[in-house]
């Protein structure tokens, strides 16, 4: 009897498989390009994919947009490649284009999936060796930054050039900010990794940023006893800069939000307004 229960189970297990690894379908709209083939980073030694969108308009003419540089490219856009599920960038940046007439290009640079923790981490942290986040930063400031302003119509300056990231990409985006200030003049700050070390503190304490600089740090209640006050710790000292103010630092803070894509999607839109001086919803 055993026997016959098991083959029948076996011819059961083919018809099952299908449906358990079915493949997720694409949702990222047309206005996403996926660049092919992806960019060489020197510094990092590796390549990367670059994943961009751009606005409604852009086919129609020859006006400049302001670009939003962001960490884990196969979460922004596309449910397929995503970890578990995508930000919605490009239909958040088609509403704003639309609604508040606010166009921007958008530049995903992808991890490089078993590394991302080596690749985003730009600190000492004997735990994640190499330490790479420091040469990925540098590449994005040297190799894509240069590319993308070479081959779309881009408004280049640190008024008009952002950057976001969540996790271990916030804390890069803080890192990047602080590193390069004459690079990027905003930087949406989302969940970032402080326990990986004190030194993002430590920098901020003794470089001021810009006056002109805006930072938008966001935690969810739910991503660990530590994590809000140590964003707020960073508020704090960013507002102690000289010339800070409500319009240089804001801190959001979710009380029921977790650590995970569908938070930082519904934040995405919050912050790309603030970030850039756009009225609220």
């Amino acid at each position: 009897m055993l026997p016959r229960i098991l083959a029948f189970l076996l011819l059961l297990l083919p018809l099952a498989l299908p449906a358990a690894e079915a493949e997720r379908a694409h949702t990222a709209g047309p206005s996403v390009r996926v660049y092919t083939p992806p960019l060489r980073m020197p510094a990092l030694g590796f390549a990367r994919q670059l994943r961009v969108y751009l606005p409604p308009d852009y086919a129609r003419g020859s006006r400049r947009y302001p670009v939003l540089y962001m960490f884990d490219g196969q979460n922004l856009f596309d449910d397929a490649t995503s970890y578990v599920g995508e930000w919605g960038v490009d239909e958040a940046m088609d509403a704003l284009a639309q609604e508040q007439d606010f166009p921007a290009i958008v530049v995903g640079i992808d991890h490089g999936n078993g590394l991302r923790i080596n690749e985003l981490i730009p600190y000492w942290n004997v735990r994640f060796l190499p330490n790479a986040g420091a040469a990925f930063v540098a590449d994005l400031v040297q190799a894509i930054k240069p590319f993308v302003d070479a081959n779309y119509r881009t408004l280049p300056g640190r008024e008009h050039t952002a950057i976001l990231g969540s996790s271990l990409g916030g804390l890069s985006a803080d890192y990047a900010i602080h590193r390069y200030p004459e690079v990027f003049g905003k930087a949406g700050v989302f969940s970032p990794s402080y326990w990986v070390s004190d030194e993002p503190f430590a920098i901020a304490r003794r470089t001021p940023l810009p006056a002109d600089s805006r930072v938008y740090l966001y935690m969810g209640g739910k991503e660990g006893e530590e994590s809000v006050p140590q964003v707020a710790r960073m508020a704090a000292i960013l507002h102690a800069q000289p010339g800070a103010g409500a319009k240089s630092v804001a801190l959001h803070i979710v009380p029921e939000a977790e650590h995970n894509e569908a938070a930082w999607r519904a934040e995405f839109p919050r912050a790309v307004r603030w970030l850039f001086g756009l009225p609220g919803p």
